[in-house]
């Protein structure tokens, strides 16, 4: 599945970082990166539960 941010929602809060970490980063300036863009089957779930955890729903799956 493609990891799809809406980076004018996000607001850099970490949480994504902190659930899926080897796929979501906060850069020095505390923009949100994406380390990847394709899920896994090793993180997909991981990063499901980001999504579903993010406060602005910056953050979707497609495919």
């Amino acid at each position: 599945m493609r990891i799809k941010v809406d980076f004018d929602l996000c607001e850099s809060n970490g949480l994504c970082e902190a659930m899926a970490p080897e796929v979501f980063e906060l850069d020095d300036d505390d923009f949100l990166q994406l380390k990847v863009e394709e899920t896994t089957p090793e993180n997909v779930d991981e990063v499901k539960r980001a999504a579903a955890a993010c406060p602005r729903a910056a953050i979707t799956l497609e495919g």
